[in-house]
């Protein structure tokens, strides 16, 4: 099963009032859905391939609001990508903790390095199941956007690089290393700049080389 099911959910389409087709009845969003819209179109414009940097003007119009429409619900554009970090990290790290628990229960031996593979095979997952939230991570959406907005995505894969230490230091030194804490940096570097590379790519092919290509052969020869 996978670890992966968390994505934006699409709001249904409001249902036909009346027998007259020519004018819908819109419905008025109720407290905090208009701002969930808001990101969920934002995160689709991002999913197109090839995509130029996305404008107010265009988020507004794909939402059928004026621009100040979208400003009632986030002060700057910035806070519109900040949702969608937020989103990231919130998703992503419930669910390491959930395969930490799940490898602690096991109470196995290379218990840490099946939870460093799983760590990285659901990193893939989710970048598969949200394209858009791809090209946020690696930073390819946020070139002309806010500075810091790059900066929280370097801390994201700062905090996934100290997870994977952490879950790899007990096999080191389970296997006798002679240095586990050097030999655990340098494995989770590695696994964090593969994980890095393969989102770029995902992003950069126009989504069709997919993160998972491979994963269980090339987990197996660094790990």
């Amino acid at each position: 099963m996978s670890d992966v099911e968390s994505t934006f959910s699409h709001a249904s389409p409001p249902a036909a009032s009346g027998a007259e087709p020519s004018a819908p009845v819109r419905k008025r969003p109720k407290p905090g859905e208009r701002r969930v819209q808001i990101l969920q179109a934002l995160a689709t414009m991002l999913e197109q391939p090839g995509a130029e940097r996305i404008t107010t003007a265009a988020l507004a119009a794909r939402l059928e609001v004026s621009e100040a429409a979208l400003y009632r619900h986030f002060a700057s554009k910035a806070q519109m990508f900040e949702g969608l970090i937020e989103f990231i990290e919130h998703t992503v790290f419930s669910l390491v903790n959930q395969i930490a628990e799940r490898e602690r229960a096991t109470d196995s031996t290379p218990a840490g390095t099946r939870q460093a593979s799983s760590l990285v095979a659901m990193l893939m997952q989710f970048a598969e199941k949200n394209p858009g939230m791809t090209r946020v991570m690696v930073g390819d959406a946020l070139v002309f956007e806010n500075e810091r907005l790059q900066q929280r995505m370097n801390q994201f894969f700062d905090k996934i690089e100290a997870t994977l230490k952490q879950s790899l230091r007990a096999s080191a030194e389970s296997s006798g290393s002679a240095t586990p804490s050097a030999d655990t940096q340098v494995r989770a570097s590695v696994l964090t700049a593969f994980v890095v590379g393969r989102l770029q790519r995902f992003a950069r092919s126009g989504f069709r080389r997919l993160p998972s290509e491979h994963l269980e052969a090339s987990l197996a020869l660094m790990l």
